[in-house]
């Protein structure tokens, strides 16, 4: 059974070598996903209202 300082451990290494990627996939574009975050949102808004005609 693992200890919980090994675990730590193997965590702190594991977030070590993620942050030299920054974290950001070259294919992702905040500014799409974010506006696409928001359409999705919205319209589930929308599609909630018009079944919630009663009040």
């Amino acid at each position: 059974m693992m200890s919980f300082h090994s675990s730590a451990a193997q965590l702190v290494t594991l977030a070590a070598e993620g942050g030299e990627h920054g974290g950001n996939h070259e294919s992702l574009n905040p500014l799409l996903t974010g506006g696409g975050a928001l359409f999705v949102l919205l319209l589930l808004l929308w599609i909630t209202t018009r079944f919630n005609r009663d009040r």
